[in-house]
């Protein structure tokens, strides 16, 4: 039996990084749009605030989930191609979603550093960022078996 508490089992394992680190990036945006939305409706601006850093967050976290996406992809499958229509459109949601959350970070940047308003489409592709989010992250279960058999 492997111990719990053995820090090699831990920071070895061949893809435990990616699996514990994909929910931050998740869970910062959804809470992000959250937010973003609690403000629109409020006008609150710490609530906006509070928006933009968890968007800050979730796309800057996007670049260590990546790294270990690809780094679990070397070693589950030794840097084989890609087999599985499931594996590849995970991957390929991963990036869509990461591109997502920089979008829209990047759309509230841009508001700030302007002092303008910002648009009203963005809650449209704020929605639609989670959705992508959200079923990458439903594919990704299933391939590691959290979802069913992977």
């Amino acid at each position: 039996m492997v111990n719990p508490f053995d820090l090699k089992t831990v920071v070895l394992a061949r893809h435990a990084q990616h699996v514990v680190l994909i929910h931050f990036p998740i869970a910062l945006f959804i809470a992000a749009v959250a937010f973003d939305l609690i403000a629109h409706g409020t006008k609150r601006r710490g609530l906006a605030d509070t928006a933009y850093y968890n968007l800050l967050a979730a796309a800057i976290s996007t670049f260590p989930v990546l790294a270990t996406g690809i780094l679990a992809w070397q070693f589950q499958l030794e840097g084989q191609k890609l087999k599985g229509f499931l594996l590849l459109l995970h991957l390929v949601l991963a990036c869509v979603s990461s591109g997502m959350i920089w979008l829209v970070w990047w759309l509230h940047f841009r508001a700030r550093r302007r002092a303008e308003v910002l648009p009203n489409y963005r809650l449209a592709v704020e929605f639609l960022g989670v959705g992508i989010v959200a079923l990458a992250g439903h594919l990704g279960g299933f391939l590691s078996g959290v979802n069913g058999t992977g």
